[in-house]
């Protein structure tokens, strides 16, 4: 197994296009413009990734009001995402990357450590992603729980 590459302030954002939970797509280059929050989170309707999207939506209107759009991405596919929105009332965008192309482009998927041993699979990152389309803030390994409080604050949204 490899250490995925990683990503840091100043690099473009890898571009893609995925499937959202309501039979479209994003692509991250239309959003330009704008500040993009861009998360990678294993799965849908577990615990930590549900505190974490729902903490996102929590914060989602006073992201919203301070020109930030927020996009989850995690391997499932869009039918999971669509129960996931429904089950927990998420308002945040919710793409699917089955093939982990982008998680694997972002440095979100390759080894890691999972109850003291060594894996492949989802790293939790989030990215910041400036209005120019280039990574204002890259974090690796990011707690669900309390990540959103500590992302506000590093934005000086606290």
């Amino acid at each position: 197994m490899t250490t995925p590459l990683r990503l840091s302030p100043g690099d473009p954002a890898p571009d893609f296009t995925l499937s959202d939970d309501r039979g479209g797509s994003v692509t991250l280059s239309d959003l330009r413009g704008r500040k993009v929050i861009v998360y990678f989170y294993p799965a849908a309707m577990t615990p930590g990734c549900t505190k974490q999207a729902c903490d996102f939506t929590d914060s989602s209107d006073s992201l919203h009001a301070q020109g930030f759009e927020v996009v989850g991405i995690s391997p499932d596919k869009p039918e999971k995402l669509a129960k996931f929105r429904e089950r927990d009332g998420l308002t945040i965008t919710l793409l699917s990357d089955p093939d982990k192309q982008v998680m694997t482009s972002y440095g979100a998927f390759g080894e890691k450590k999972l109850y003291g041993k060594t894996v492949q699979g989802v790293i939790r990152s989030t990215f910041v992603v400036d209005e120019e389309g280039d990574i204002e803030i890259a974090r690796y390994a990011v707690r669900a729980t309390g990540h959103v409080a500590k992302l506000r604050r590093d934005l000086g949204l606290a």
